[in-house]
């Protein structure tokens, strides 16, 4: 781990169980850690976080730059088994005057899952979470299928219902086997975005904590 740059030793940990995780993590120089925890995704920041004692999470997020810590803060005041505490905070959010073309540029970011670049959310500004007014949703597919030009608030998904961030994960659950998607919105009680569920994240949550130890073919069973 000391030998790898942040940005490597970040992708890493990503894909670690929670207890291989925290072990690094821990036996790192705290501001060489808090460097690392920058690089990675803020969903993956606060279930790190989330297994090591207060003391330790504050004092890692002490040292990481508050446009990274504030993120991180946000999605550890929800419960790990809700909307709030499964989201991202970063999807793909865009004003109503962006167009498809910019829309597609943005979902052609690698940094992205699959799942989350497959829906761009449209807000009115500020479009940084909270966001201001959710306004819908536009489907990759729909983008696909539209000029360039076009801008995304002519093509908007007003129909898809949304998530709040208080919702069990048997509700995430039922919203996705109910919608056909791998990514849907979180927002407040008051139409704002707060973030968005990644099925791979739900997944994520409902394995067995050493599922990435099993071998698919001699586990079936298992699942």
């Amino acid at each position: 781990a000391r030998t790898l740059d942040d940005e490597r030793l970040a992708d890493i940990l990503q894909e670690l169980p929670h207890d291989e995780q925290t072990e690094i993590v821990t036996r790192l120089e705290v501001e060489r850690a808090a460097d690392v925890l920058e690089a990675m995704d803020p969903e993956d920041v606060a279930d790190l976080l989330g297994e090591l004692p207060e003391p330790e999470a504050e004092s890692l997020l002490a040292r990481m730059s508050p446009a990274d810590s504030a993120p991180v803060r946000m999605l550890l005041t929800y419960d790990a088994d809700t909307a709030g505490g499964l989201m991202t905070p970063e999807p793909i959010i865009l004003s109503p005057q962006t167009t498809v073309a910019e829309a597609l540029a943005h979902c052609r970011n690698p940094d992205l899952s699959p799942a989350v670049a497959s829906l761009v959310f449209v807000v009115r500004p500020p479009t940084a979470t909270p966001t201001g007014k959710y306004l819908g949703c536009v489907h990759i597919q729909a983008l696909l299928r539209e000029l360039p030009s076009t801008m995304v608030a002519e093509t908007l998904d007003t129909s898809l219902s949304s998530m709040r961030p208080t919702d069990s994960v048997d509700a995430v659950t039922r919203f996705f086997a109910t919608y056909n998607l791998v990514c849907g919105p979180v927002v407040d009680d008051e139409g704002h975005l707060l973030g968005a569920v990644a099925v791979d994240e739900l997944l994520d949550h409902l394995l067995p904590e050493d599922w990435r130890d099993l071998d698919l073919h001699d586990d079936r069973e298992t699942y």
